[in-house]
């Protein structure tokens, strides 16, 4: 889910790790030559799905990476198949009110027009069951990034 953490504690992570770092939001941009306000205005939320897809698998396909996806990714279950057949995958949570704590004053987040903390609430529950398929599950509410990475790190290494 969007606001909690997933790529300030995925940059924790590769570096942590010697692991190089893939932001699939940031790839899709690069890829498309605009930001993904730009491309959910220009062409749509499914065209961005698309987009998103083919470029996870495409960055799925190598190793020594810390890969942070965006919280939607999940909406296809080819998505989730993939990641779970080609590395160990995190899914981060917090507080739907922690959520719209942090996001709040972002004007990079298309899916949050309108009322933000409705909208959050709304993803939340139409999301609750799509995580479930992670390896694991850290609830970032109360911790910091820095807690969040040990967590994570202390159940990698296993």
């Amino acid at each position: 889910m969007m606001g909690t953490g997933k790529s300030t504690v995925a940059n924790m992570l590769s570096h942590e790790l010697g692991y190089r770092l893939i932001d699939v939001d940031a790839a899709v941009e690069q890829e498309e030559g605009c930001t993904i306000p730009e491309l959910f205005l220009s062409k749509g939320e499914a065209y961005f799905r698309d987009v998103e897809n083919r470029v996870l698998c495409t960055v799925l396909e190598n190793n020594g990476q810390v890969i942070a996806t965006g919280g939607g990714v999940v909406l296809r279950p080819d998505n989730c198949e993939s990641m779970s057949a080609n590395g160990w995958v995190v899914a981060l949570t917090a507080d739907p009110e922690v959520i719209v704590e942090r996001v709040s004053g972002c004007d990079n987040r298309p899916l949050l027009a309108g009322n933000a903390e409705e909208r959050i609430r709304t993803i939340m529950e139409e999301r609750k069951d799509a995580y479930r398929f992670a390896d694991y599950t850290v609830d970032t509410t109360a911790l910091s990034a820095a807690e969040v990475t040990h967590l994570i790190l202390a159940h990698y290494r296993v």
